[in-house]
């Protein structure tokens, strides 16, 4: 991932049309790390999303709050690979504790994507935070 929570935030109000902004949500997407094969498992697959995504957890260090966690992840659905990569910007090498701190859901209001996603997608955006909690939870208590 090659942008910043702070590049995607000053891109997104330099928008000012929403087909702009689902075009570089889409391009977040493509700028992601690959994922491999073996990763889209069933384990590491998010229930609760319309679309299929995969999130694969690793952890650095601990365990116990300040296990750094690393997120990839993917989608196959554009879109939904442009929200994964925002996802992964917001938390991706941060620690168990911060990861659990964080209201991305504030992010995605500040973004405007909460009033302009449909119903299904906010309900995956929620899984796939939901997701990244347990596993912050899980790294935190070691």
């Amino acid at each position: 991932m090659t942008a910043s929570l702070d590049d995607i935030v000053a891109n997104f109000e330099l928008l000012d049309e929403w087909d702009d902004r689902y075009r570089y949500l889409i391009e977040l997407g493509k700028s992601l790390e690959p994922l491999s094969e073996a990763a889209h498992n069933d384990a590491n697959k998010v229930r609760g999303c319309a679309s299929q995504v995969w999130l694969e957890a690793r952890r650095e260090g601990g365990p116990g709050p300040q296990t750094l966690l690393h997120f990839r992840g993917d989608s196959d659905a554009h879109i939904v690979r442009g929200l994964v990569a925002l996802a992964l910007a917001i938390f991706s090498g941060r620690p168990a504790s911060e990861v659990l701190a964080t209201d991305a859901f504030a992010i995605y209001e500040r973004l405007g994507l909460a009033a302009h996603l449909t119903p299904q997608r906010s309900n995956g955006v929620r899984a796939m935070i939901d997701r990244i909690k347990r596993d912050a939870g899980a790294a935190a208590a070691g």
